[in-house]
C-alpha cells in the first residue's frame, strides 16, 4: 500500500524539497496549528480524480477513499536554511475505508524521503521565529505513536482538517480556503460560510479574547487526546473547544491518573492562580512523564501564552 520513497507518489513537481504541489494537490493551513518545537509545516491533501470531500459540521471533513493527507515537518537552521525532517502520510484505504499512517524520513541531501516505521531521534539546532536558537532532540514518531494521537474511539482519524480550523483566508491567498475548495467542486454540501464555525486564531490578540485564544490553543494541542474517545479520555479532562462544563475543562478539578506528573499540585486549573494549576505546570515542563503534550514537544512554547501572562 505504501510506497518506499516519497518521490514515488508524484505529489510535487521540480525539486522535491521545494514542495511545489502538482495540479490536484491542495495546499492548506490551519487557523491555529499544533505546536511542534517550532517546526515549519507544509500541508497538502491529495483527492483522487473524480472524488471529493464532504462538509461536516463536527469533526474532520468527510474525505473520500484514497484521499492522502500529507504533512511535512521542517526546521530553520542557524544559517537560515529550511531543512525538511520528515513527511507523514494519512491514507484512507479503499479496501476497508479506514485511515492508515506512514512516516518518511528525509535524507541529508534533501533529495528524497524514505519510508520509516520505527521512529528516530535527531539532534538539531533550530532557530525560532524570534531568532532564538534551540538545541533539541527531535523525535520522529514511530507509526504506533501516530496512532495514539490520531485515536478516536479506537479508529485512526485526521485531527486538523476540520471545517472550523480551515474557515479562514490563509497566508498568500485572498479567498477563504473552504470557499476556494467549494468553487473548485472539491468540497461538497458546504453551507453559507456565515453558518460555519470558526476556531479562533490563538495569536490574534486584536480579534479574539484571551479566553477564546487559550481555548483554541488547548483544543488543537491537547483535545485530540483529551476528548471523548481520545487517548486521555479516562482522565476526565476534556479540552475540545465546544466543551462548556467547567469541571470537565479542569476548573477546580483534581487529577485522576497523573501521579507524580502533577508536581504536588491539587487541581488542573485554579482560576486566577496559574502558578498553582497543574495544566500550566505540565505545559511548562520538558520532563518525560510530566510534560504535556507527551509527544511532539521537547521545547516549552512560551509564545503560546502558558506562562504568567495567562492571569492577565
Amino acid at each position: 500500500m505504501f510506497k518506499e520513497k516519497l518521490s514515488d507518489y508524484g505529489f510535487f513537481k521540480g525539486k522535491l524539497s521545494d514542495l511545489l504541489p502538482k495540479e490536484g494537490i491542495l495546499p492548506y493551513e490551519l487557523s491555529t496549528p499544533l505546536f511542534s518545537d517550532y517546526t515549519v509545516k507544509d500541508r497538502f491533501i491529495f483527492v483522487s480524480s473524480g472524488k471529493s470531500i464532504a462538509y461536516t459540521s463536527q469533526g474532520p471533513l468527510d474525505f473520500s477513499d484514497s484521499t492522502i493527507i500529507v504533512k511535512n515537518f521542517s526546521y530553520i537552521n542557524v544559517q537560515g536554511q529550511k531543512i525538511i525532517i520528515e513527511t507523514r502520510l494519512l491514507v484512507k484505504d479503499p479496501a476497508d475505508h479506514n485511515w492508515k499512517v506512514m512516516n518518511y524520513l528525509w535524507n541529508v541531501e534533501q533529495t528524497d524521503a524514505i519510508k520509516h516505521i520505527r521512529g528516530a531521534k535527531l539532534a538539531i539546532t533550530l532557530v525560532d521565529n524570534k531568532g532564538n536558537r534551540h538545541r533539541t532532540n527531535y523525535m520522529v514518531p514511530n507509526t504506533n505513536d501516530c496512532k495514539r494521537c490520531h485515536n478516536s474511539s479506537s479508529q485512526l482519524m485526521p485531527i486538523g482538517p476540520k471545517a472550523r480550523n480551515l474557515n479562514f483566508v490563509h497566508s498568500g491567498d485572498s479567498v477563504n480556503q473552504l470557499a476556494h475548495w467549494t468553487a473548485r467542486e472539491l468540497l461538497k454540501n458546504m453551507p453559507d460560510l456565515k453558518y460555519v464555525a470558526q476556531l479562533p486564531i490563538w495569536a490574534d490578540k486584536t480579534k479574539f479574547s484571551l479566553e477564546d485564544r487559550s481555548r483554541a490553543y488547548l483544543d488543537i494541542n491537547c483535545a485530540h487526546c483529551h476528548t471523548k474517545g481520545g487517548d486521555a479520555f479516562n482522565t476526565g479532562l476534556f479540552l475540545n473547544y465546544e466543551e462548556d462544563t467547567p469541571a470537565r475543562l479542569g476548573v477546580d478539578k483534581a487529577p485522576v491518573s497523573v501521579g507524580g506528573g502533577a508536581g504536588g499540585l491539587n487541581y488542573d486549573i485554579i482560576p486566577g492562580d496559574s502558578a498553582h494549576s497543574i495544566l500550566l505546570y505540565r505545559m511548562n515542563s520538558t520532563e518525560p512523564g510530566t510534560a504535556m503534550p507527551e509527544l511532539a514537544r521537547s521545547i516549552i512554547h512560551k509564545e503560546g501564552g502558558f506562562d504568567s501572562t495567562m492571569d492577565r
